[in-house]
C-alpha cells in the first residue's frame, strides 16, 4: 500500500481589532484567515462604528472572515446587527445559553456561530461543553465576565494553555486561541493546545497601529504541523 503524503497545516490566523481598510488589507495581505471588528463593548480596545464596520467588511474579499465581536446577549438585536453589517461570522464575546445560540443560528442561516469562553479557571472546561453543544466554534480568551466593568477580550493577558488544551481535546468543534498572545510566545501556545486558529490583538500593535514588522514576525513564528485542522468548515467561513 503507498502512503498518502501528510498535508503540512498551520493553524488559522485571525487579526482582531482592525479599526480601518488599510489594517484589513495589511493583515490580509500578510496572511490572515480572519479579520475581528469589534462593536460596542464594556471595556477593552479595538471598539469601533457601526458604520465603519459595515465599510470594511464589504471590502473584505471571499475567503476571508469577518468576525463581529458583539456584547449583545439579546438574539434579536445580534441578528439585527449581522444583517445590517454583512459579517460573515458571529463572535459572542459575553455568554449565551445554547438554546439562545441555536436560535440565533436558526435565524442566521449561512453564518458561522463563535462563543468565546473566558478562561479563568477549570470551570470554563465546564462552559466550553455546554456550548460546543450549540456554536459552530469556540474562541478561548482571557477576559473576566465577573468584574464589575465586565472584560470580554483585548486584555493581553494569556491565561493556563493546559486549561485551554483540555478543552481543545474534549469538544468536537474547532477552537481559537486567544489572549495575550504575540510574535515571541504563539509558538509555544500552538505546541501546547494546537487549536484551529489563533486570535491576536494588542500583540502586533504598536502605539494601537497594526504594526507590519510586528505581523510578519507572528506569521512566521507560526508552528505547522501533519495533518488538517479539526472540522476546518466550522471556525468561520
Amino acid at each position: 500500500m503507498i502512503d498518502t503524503p501528510a498535508t503540512i497545516v498551520r493553524p488559522r490566523f485571525k487579526v482582531c481589532c482592525i479599526s480601518t481598510v488599510e489594517e484589513a488589507v495589511l493583515a490580509i495581505n500578510h496572511g490572515a484567515n480572519a479579520i475581528g471588528l469589534v462593536s460596542e463593548m464594556p471595556s477593552g480596545p479595538g471598539v469601533i462604528s457601526d458604520d465603519r464596520i459595515e465599510e470594511i467588511a464589504s471590502q473584505v474579499p471571499p475567503g476571508v472572515s469577518t468576525f463581529l465581536l458583539t456584547s449583545s446577549r439579546k438574539v434579536d438585536e445580534i441578528v439585527g446587527q449581522q444583517r445590517r453589517l454583512g459579517v460573515d461570522t458571529i463572535q459572542l464575546c459575553d455568554d449565551l445559553p445554547p438554546e439562545d445560540i441555536l436560535e440565533l443560528r436558526r435565524l442566521t442561516p449561512g453564518i458561522s456561530i463563535v462563543q468565546v469562553i473566558h478562561v479563568v479557571g477549570d470551570e470554563a472546561i465546564d462552559q466550553a461543553r455546554m456550548a460546543a453543544r450549540a456554536a459552530h466554534a469556540l474562541l478561548l480568551d482571557s477576559g473576566d465576565p465577573s468584574k464589575t466593568i465586565k472584560e470580554l477580550g483585548g486584555t493581553g493577558r494569556t491565561h493556563d494553555w493546559a486549561v485551554s488544551r483540555r478543552i481543545r481535546e474534549e469538544v468536537k468543534v474547532p477552537v481559537w486561541l486567544a489572549g495575550g498572545l504575540t510574535p515571541d510566545n504563539v509558538g509555544e501556545a500552538v505546541c501546547q493546545v494546537w487549536p484551529f486558529g489563533v486570535d491576536v490583538c494588542s500583540g502586533l500593535r504598536t502605539d494601537g497601529l497594526l504594526n507590519e514588522e510586528k505581523l510578519i514576525r507572528f506569521v512566521q513564528n507560526l508552528p505547522t504541523q501533519s495533518g488538517s485542522p479539526k472540522h476546518e468548515e466550522s471556525g468561520g467561513r
